[in-house]
């Protein structure tokens, strides 16, 4: 009787879990304003420290959130006014297989301190028209060069 009620308890564990994350992503995804990215959370390995999530436009702040997680805050956020994009890139060896073939890495700075973004490449259009618009009258650091190369 003991295995049946470990069992009972695990599978009713399990499905609390999925019913969290489930309500988790609909709370978020309700309000619209989400895009799917991942950010680079580790640069120790060429290729690698890449986490899925999705972001969620909130004013001038652009938050991530993880894929994976129980959290109801943010994992990052970046503010529209301290973020300048540095330049945008293809993914390269392994991230190739770590993320969907139409993805573009963009490589930006947040207070001072660099950012990697993987997102759609139509999704990229929107975010840099996000990462513009700013108040009238305010300075736009937002792209730090416009020669990028075709993505």
């Amino acid at each position: 009787m003991e295995i049946v009620e470990g069992i009972g308890i695990g599978v009713a564990v399990v499905f609390a879990a999925l019913l969290i994350l489930f309500i988790r992503r609909a709370l978020f995804t309700r309000s619209g304003g989400i895009i799917r990215l991942s950010v680079r959370v580790s640069t120790i390995l060429d290729g690698r420290g890449w986490s899925p999530g999705f972001g969620r436009f909130v004013g001038d702040e652009l938050r991530w959130y993880r894929m994976f997680s129980f959290a109801l805050r943010p994992k990052r956020v970046l503010s529209r006014k301290t973020l300048a994009v540095e330049r945008r890139r293809l993914p390269e060896g392994q991230e190739r297989l770590s993320m969907p073939a139409d993805w573009v890495i963009v490589r930006c700075t947040s207070n001072h301190a660099p950012v990697e973004i993987a997102m759609a490449r139509s999704t990229v259009t929107g975010f840099l028209s996000w990462l513009e618009a700013a108040p009238p009258g305010a300075a736009s650091p937002r792209l730090a060069s416009q020669d990028w190369p075709a993505a």
